[in-house]
């Protein structure tokens, strides 16, 4: 069975899955310019560090097809550059789509210097490159699932079946295709290795229950939902051998900013002497931040916790606090960083 297409895009067209409606409706939805990529980005229609980048980086693709051929190609650098600061705004704490607007404001920029391209052909280059993310990020997502088996499988000693835990969302759905942390269990899965796979709800967003329950679920790998204050209990009680989770960030040591409560798990892994994993494409390590304690965490609408849709469920005048993410220290990310270039331990981490 294929797997989950969150975001779809042909020839200037993009479409993304609501994740909103999940898991009762799949319904996509159209991305029409960079002002509809960033509201569908901050109200989490899209969400996952990867797909943030992708979208809003393909938004702009939409954009830039649909447009006359700049008269200067200064105009098209300055456009470029005003549309990607837009989308960096939309969710702070995800470095993906910082990094992508980095990268393709340097390129918009070299064009301006290179007097053989003019504007129609340098606005031709941008658009290729923005287009290219999707493919780039799938084939990174495979490298990153066959590194993070493979070394889980190792590390705990080659055992038949596997028990793993995953947080929130870290899959097809977070990313254009396979998944970061839930495409390690994929591949896992496909080499016959697991035996179950324990996912978190992630209060108060509840990407767990909603979306990789729906994944797994929909892929027929075993699994097990948990409420996050069962964390402790279920890894005691089921003898988890491995917590895997994605990231929005890695700092340069090593510490990664993930989903609310991923902290927690680290502390709890380390309690009960099991591997704890992060799994994320090389993008996401931000050598530019030193440690953990400099990444911007999130704050989310306070709704978030108050209300399950339209209905109330906590006091009314109740104060509320809703970071988004927490930072989880390089020291207890005892498995290593998975990448598409391999398996990183913190120290390890060198710019490329």
């Amino acid at each position: 069975m294929a797997t989950l297409q969150a975001i779809k895009y042909n020839d200037g067209s993009l479409e993304i899955l609501d994740q909103l409606l999940l898991p009762e409706s799949c319904t996509y939805i159209s991305i029409n310019n960079v002002q509809d990529a960033w509201s569908a980005i901050r109200e989490m229609k899209v969400r996952g560090a990867p797909a943030i980048a992708i979208v809003g980086s393909l938004s702009l693709a939409v954009e830039l097809r649909k447009l006359a051929a700049p008269e200067t190609k200064k105009d098209l650098h300055s456009l470029v550059k005003e549309k990607l600061d837009y989308l960096v705004t939309s969710r702070p704490t995800a470095v993906n789509m910082q990094l992508a607007a980095e990268a393709c404001v340097k390129l918009s920029n070299n064009l301006v210097d290179k007097a053989s391209v003019d504007a129609a052909e340098a606005k031709d280059v941008i658009v290729k490159h923005l287009e290219a993310m999707l493919a780039n990020d799938i084939a990174d997502n495979l490298a990153i699932g066959e590194h993070g088996a493979r070394d889980i499988a190792k590390k705990c000693g080659n055992k038949d079946k596997l028990r793993v835990l995953t947080h929130c969302n870290t899959g097809s759905l977070a990313t254009a295709g396979y998944g970061t942390a839930l495409g390690v269990i994929r591949s896992l899965h496909k080499a016959n290795l697991v035996d179950q796979v324990y996912c978190t709800e992630t209060r108060p967003y509840n990407q767990g229950s909603r979306l990789t329950a729906f994944e797994l679920v929909y892929e027929k790998i075993p699994a097990t939902l948990i409420c996050d204050d069962m964390a402790a209990a279920a890894m005691k009680e089921f003898k988890i051998d491995a917590v895997i989770v994605g990231a929005d960030r890695v700092a340069a040591n090593g510490d990664t900013a993930n989903k609310i409560g991923t902290y927690q798990l680290g502390v709890l892994a380390k309690s009960h002497n099991i591997l704890f994993y992060v799994a994320a494409p090389f993008s996401s390590i931000d050598f530019q931040i030193p440690t953990g304690q400099s990444i911007p965490i999130e704050e989310r609408p306070h709704s978030e916790m108050t209300h399950t849709g339209s209905i109330r469920t906590a006091a009314a005048g109740i104060n509320c606090w809703n970071p988004g993410f927490d930072v989880t220290p390089a020291e207890l990310i005892t498995g290593g960083i998975v990448t598409e270039k391999g398996v990183f331990k913190s120290d390890q981490l060198v710019p490329v």
